[in-house]
């Protein structure tokens, strides 16, 4: 179920989000959705660096399209 809800966000934090989404081809509200969910991960994952993170979230995209390549430990 989706619970849309309108939020009023900063003159900064849009301006910021606008360049940021010219950049990486997304609309305002994905760039925003985007740093809400490395915000979250890196909340609940302290320990866990952006690029880490980063590394993460396109290795599980590419797990829809392609075939995963088992990582070797060792």
């Amino acid at each position: 179920m989706t619970n849309n809800k309108a939020v009023k966000l900063s003159g900064k934090i849009i301006a910021e989000a606008n360049k940021y989404a010219a950049v990486y081809s997304r609309s305002i509200p994905k760039q925003i959705e985007h740093w809400i969910k490395i915000g979250k991960i890196a909340e609940e994952n302290p320990d866990l660096s952006y690029s880490f993170i980063k590394d993460i979230l396109i290795s599980l995209e590419e797990s829809k399209t392609e075939k995963p390549i088992p990582y070797k430990f060792g």
